[in-house]
């Protein structure tokens, strides 16, 4: 059976930014919270954002297109920064007495969506008039009605005033903006390591290890898996590499462990099959509290610049005995460059797949009622 898609239909003015003419970048003004709320319902659900929006008489004398467009695009660019996608966008320029049939609560702008390939009924509009829950209405899908109201009218699904309440509406979530975050100090006679994880950092961080190729490794968890890693190691670089990759594989699997606490609401499981270039990698990650790891394939170098490759098994060994996670990872023949980079990008993948909150779970993810 084909799987239907499910839409937000999302008001500008009134529910992003505040209600006004914005003709100038001294208007932009966000809605409280709106940007947290936004993105965490981007990353919980599989919700499309879907903007829509009536802009009375742009390209008039008196809202000149050439005011509208840089101050919009601004607007879209601070939220794509944040990690707030809109996957459409769509405004109508008329005014009220013109009667175009594609400004709301018409929806001639929004036909491609009436085709069948959308669940309706599971979609919402977030607005803040009247007519935003009127295009609900005429869409078939419920609205949230972003004011101070106190009772639900018909096909109302929420009145609030608090975006932080309507992300805990669409995430199924008591506390959907709690980022899971965890601190590793680690010192010992050959290296001091300070760390700090969110796993729902956004994938933005800074690593420095004293090893070029290594940082480059730990930024492809970072951005692939979506983390946040602030993270700073000195070790005996002098004797060689392999104290500061051992121990900084099992502060990072600690910080996974401390962060995920009792793991309820995770995916548990994640699996990323990647290609880069000639080589593919697969990868298989299970956070079940015993750990284990086994590799497949052989890197075809024993040195990329100048890392030993043999450092790359037992980074990600050193990362499941403190993780507690059991890990599968397997590479094809190639550029060893590409192996390895390929082995951590498809980690990273993995790795963002499993610790994902199910916005339909707040469950312990195992019939024992225990991952440890």
């Amino acid at each position: 059976m084909r799987k239907l898609r499910k839409a937000l239909f999302i008001d500008r003015d009134g529910v992003i930014v505040r209600e006004m003419q914005v003709d100038s970048y001294e208007k932009i003004h966000f809605i409280p919270h709106v940007i947290e709320a936004l993105r965490e319902i981007r990353r919980r659900t599989d919700y499309e954002f879907v903007m829509v929006s009536n802009q009375d008489g742009v390209g008039t004398p008196s809202f000149p297109l050439d005011d509208f467009l840089p101050v919009h695009e601004k607007i879209m660019e601070v939220l794509d920064g944040e990690d707030v996608v809109f996957d459409d966008v769509n405004i109508d320029y008329s005014l009220p007495e013109d009667g175009c049939p594609g400004r709301k609560p018409g929806t001639a702008m929004l036909q491609s969506y009436l085709d069948g390939d959308y669940d309706l009924k599971a979609s919402f509009m977030i607005g803040d008039r009247a007519t935003d829950m009127e295009l609900a209405r005429r869409l078939g899908c419920r609205g949230i009605w972003l004011h101070d109201g106190t009772e639900c009218g018909a096909g109302i699904a929420l009145e609030t005033s608090s975006w932080l309440e309507i992300a805990r509406f669409l995430t199924g979530s008591d506390r959907p903006l709690e980022h899971r975050t965890a601190t590793v100090e680690r010192r010992t006679g050959e290296t001091d390591i300070s760390l700090k994880l969110d796993l729902d950092g956004g994938g933005h961080g800074c690593v420095v290890t004293g090893i070029g190729f290594f940082d480059h490794m730990l930024d492809q968890i970072v951005r692939h898996g979506r983390i946040g890693l602030e993270a700073r190691l000195s070790g005996d670089l002098q004797v060689d590499e392999h104290h500061s990759v051992e121990d900084f594989a099992l502060a990072l699997g600690r910080a996974f462990a401390l962060a995920l606490g009792d793991k309820k609401g995770i995916n548990r499981y994640g699996f990323d099959f990647l290609c880069m270039d000639e080589v593919n990698c697969r990868c298989a990650v299970d956070f079940s509290g015993r750990p284990c790891f086994t590799s497949g394939g052989r890197i075809t170098r024993d040195y990329v610049g100048s890392f030993p490759t043999e450092l790359v098994p037992h980074f990600f060994k050193s990362f499941c005995d403190e993780a507690r996670c059991t890990l599968h990872i397997s590479v094809s023949r190639g550029n060893a460059h590409h192996q390895v980079e390929a082995m951590f990008k498809a980690f990273a993948r993995a790795l963002r797949m499993a610790v994902k909150r199910d916005p339909s779970s707040n469950e312990i993810p195992s019939t024992k009622g225990v991952l440890e």
